[in-house]
């Protein structure tokens, strides 16, 4: 199972930038950056591009209600991203979240040629990943909940006679109470989003139920085995007291591959 690492975009650049060239050294297969907002995921991204050679650069992900496949376009071109390295994420909400992801990818795909990776809750994004995506990203949700919406994908795929996608997990991952308190905090955010509720309900967990959290690197290294076999790659997504460069990569480090 591959591994990742993922950071908030809105965090310090050089935060992004050594934590980027610490991962690829450590052996990740990924590092990612989310989207959130007024913050330009593609520029974070762009940053920890520099400062690494090879690691494949995530964004997860951009929302597709809010910028248009033709400013995602121009901003993958814009920061010079490398294509062969980039997962270029992209979602919707509801309503019209399936026709809108489906038009995006065809969009996408007709100016850009880089893997398109879709996020996917609910049972028919999943099936639309499986069917139209390089990549599919799942969010908040247990191990046992990804190996069945990993099975939804590759039913997908198989009804469009291809190839599925690779399965990804965003895993949230704390180290430390402090860090524990604002990944509760996070979760509550997150499950008062209609959508995310509905996800929650569907698994019957808690938000924290769903991430690895401990006091010591060898509680981060429990969690991660739980994972073995339920994805294609665990994306750890760092949830840190302070957002401190020191903090990232202790968290770093404590999650390395082996």
């Amino acid at each position: 199972m591959g591994r990742g690492f993922a950071l908030f975009a809105g965090i310090a650049r050089d935060v992004i930038r050594a934590s980027a060239r610490e991962a690829e050294a450590l052996g990740y297969s990924s590092f990612w950056v989310n989207h959130p907002g007024s913050t330009d995921g593609l520029g974070a991204l762009a940053e920890a591009a520099a400062a690494t050679r090879d690691v494949a650069l995530g964004v997860g992900v951009i929302p597709l209600h809010t910028r248009s496949p033709t400013s995602i376009v121009e901003g993958v071109r814009e920061t010079r991203l490398p294509l062969e390295r980039l997962l270029l994420g992209i979602g919707s909400p509801n309503p019209d979240a399936l026709k809108r992801v489906r038009a995006g990818v065809a969009a996408l795909r007709g100016q850009l040629k880089t893997r398109i990776v879709v996020a996917a809750l609910g049972p028919q994004m999943c099936r639309l990943a499986g069917e139209i995506a390089d990549g599919v990203l799942f969010n908040w949700l247990t191990p046992e909940y990804a190996r069945r919406s990993a099975d939804l994908v590759r039913e997908g795929a198989a009804a469009a006679k291809r190839r599925p996608p690779t399965v990804y997990a965003y895993v949230r991952l704390a180290l430390g109470p402090a860090a524990a308190a604002r990944l509760t905090d996070e979760g509550n955010r997150y499950a008062g989003i209609p959508a995310y509720a509905a996800h929650f309900d569907r698994m019957g967990v808690k938000p924290i139920e769903t991430a690895i959290s401990g006091p010591t690197p060898d509680d981060i290294r429990a969690g991660l085995t739980k994972w073995k076999g339920a994805v294609d790659e665990v994306v750890l997504r760092a949830i840190t007291a302070n957002d401190t460069l020191e903090e990232t990569l202790t968290l770093v480090r404590a999650a390395k591959p082996a």
